[in-house]
């Protein structure tokens, strides 16, 4: 019956909040007096990059927003709500913006016929990307590594959205808030950093410095390394 993955899901929640209690008594009530994340992780809807699963952290650790193909767009106000929330208010430390590998918007910003709905207004940014681009793209023979590289452009496109974002840039200026624009391959679970956003603190000049960040979560921490690194979990 389709309702029994539903119920598996409670099951499976009911077995988790049991084991995390046990674990740690204080681990909820704690969770429930306030949140103080470190990361803001913009994303892609798709089912198989659930951020705080891949990044090895916790609840409380990751505040996130999650549209279809990861697309930042200045003027949708649900993003610069979120971002506005994250930055401004819980002042996390860092904004990651994460596309992925065997993405279907990606993939669907290549072809030249129309999805259906809402979809294909929602997808005209990236179309642009691709129009932008088009002597890159066509030069990839593969259709796996032309996805790729576009899912690569549309975090860099993205990116640049983020740093004329006054919210982020004030951050950036007045407390040295750090972007990053990362690539998740499904295919192997790693997080690549493509070295697009903030150096290292002040002045959101392009590529990253060669110090690292600690972002320590309940059980694991992530290491921001400079450039040509990797955002890895330790």
């Amino acid at each position: 019956m389709e309702d029994d993955h539903f119920l598996y899901a409670l099951s499976s929640n009911n077995a988790w909040a049991g084991y995390k209690a046990h674990q740690n008594p204080h681990f909820f009530p704690k969770l429930a007096d306030g949140q103080t994340p470190q990361i803001l992780w913009l994303g892609c809807s798709d089912s198989r990059c659930p951020e705080t699963t891949i990044l090895g952290l916790q609840p409380g650790d990751v505040f996130v927003h999650r549209n279809i193909a990861n697309i930042i767009s200045p003027t949708d106000i649900n993003t610069s709500a979120v971002i506005e929330y994250a930055v401004a208010h819980l002042k996390v430390k860092h904004v990651v913006l994460c596309g992925h590998t065997s993405c279907g918007g990606a993939a669907a910003a290549l072809g030249d016929t129309r999805v259906g709905g809402v979809l294909d207004t929602w997808l005209t940014p990236l179309k642009a990307v691709r129009f932008a681009n088009l002597e890159v793209l066509n030069a990839i023979k593969d259709d796996k590594a032309r996805a790729t590289k576009i899912a690569e452009l549309n975090v860099e496109n993205g990116v640049k959205v983020l740093m004329a974002n006054m919210t982020i840039r004030e951050a950036i200026e007045e407390r040295g808030l750090q972007v990053h624009g990362c690539l998740f391959d499904i295919a192997c679970g790693r997080i690549k950093d493509l070295g697009f956003g903030t150096k290292g603190g002040k002045g959101g000049r392009w590529g990253l410095d060669g110090q690292e960040d600690v972002v320590r979560g309940r059980h694991a921490q992530i290491v921001f390394r400079g450039a040509k690194g990797e955002m890895s979990v330790r």
